[in-house]
């Protein structure tokens, strides 16, 4: 025997298949140009794995490759750098670097350990242990936040360096994979995509990307530069290196052997003079 619908439960299912076939798709990712308002010499040598701005002029820089990789102070008008550390375990390859209440932490690829620093003086003060892969990390004034080449961002307490939290980072749906160099801005956590020319620009609390920054017009100019010097960049001389400079509303990019560092404006960032360089809000 064939049982049908009673009819308030049909006009339900239609009303609902109705609603299905008009409802318009997700609105796409937005994509967002930079605009270039300066431009500094950026050491060809280094290939750039993190940066902070950490305020009068100065941020903070890592550097990877074995053999090659520390952690350095460095005068954003000239490139000068005025203070540089090996990282401690020679056979390491160096990643990102956070600044966060006066320590600089740093990352190691593959040797699951992080060392600390004072970010003045580059002093050695410790090191922690952990898992996995380790890419970029900033701070959102708190708390670390960490990349590892996969979807995955993860919270970590920097007394500890205990995780706390995870989130998985999606555009359309889809999982974000390459994640590398971080920097939180304003709310938003901003990472570079390994091997592209876009930045993403997550909700921490979603793992959503709210809009992606397209700098192929920086790692054009990049090349151009590279290539009259005799020295062109190379496959993996990709953009990576976002500072947020908060009295100026600007973010500082970069990339590894780039030759320049380029301070733009991107929409959706703003001055904020709350916030310091060391990765801290003012009281």
């Amino acid at each position: 025997m064939r049982v049908h619908p009673a009819p308030a439960l049909t006009a339900l299912l239609a009303a609902s298949a109705a609603v299905a076939q008009t409802a318009p798709p997700p609105a796409p990712v937005p994509v967002l140009t930079p605009t270039v308002v300066a431009r500094y010499p950026h050491d060809r040598a280094a290939f750039t794995q993190g940066l902070q701005y950490v305020g009068d002029g100065v941020y903070v820089e890592s550097t990877g490759q074995v053999g090659e990789s520390g952690v350095r102070r460095v005068t954003l008008k000239t490139g000068k750098v005025t203070g540089s550390v090996p990282t401690p375990l020679a056979t390491a390859f160096g990643e990102g670097v956070a600044v966060l209440a006066g320590v600089a932490y740093h990352l190691t690829w593959q040797d699951g350990v992080a060392f600390t620093f004072d970010a003045t003086t580059l002093k050695e003060t410790g090191q922690y242990r952990y898992t996995g892969e380790g890419w970029g990390l900033t701070t959102n004034g708190k708390q670390l936040i960490m990349s590892s080449g996969s979807p995955t961002l993860v919270w970590r307490d920097p007394r500890t360096f205990r995780a706390t939290r995870t989130v998985a980072v999606t555009a359309d749906g889809q999982p974000v994979r390459n994640l590398n160099e971080l920097e939180y801005v304003q709310g938003s956590v901003y990472a570079n995509v390994w091997l592209s020319d876009r930045i993403a620009r997550i909700d921490p609390q979603t793992g959503k990307v709210t809009a992606w920054i397209d700098v192929s017009d920086l790692t054009r100019q990049a090349s151009m530069q590279a290539i009259q010097s005799g020295r062109p960049l190379t496959f993996d001389d990709v953009p990576n290196g976002i500072a947020y400079v908060p009295e100026r509303g600007t973010l500082l990019i970069t990339g590894k052997r780039w030759g320049t560092m380029f301070e733009v404006k991107v929409p959706g960032v703003k001055v904020d003079p709350g916030v310091t360089g060391q990765g801290r809000v003012r009281r």
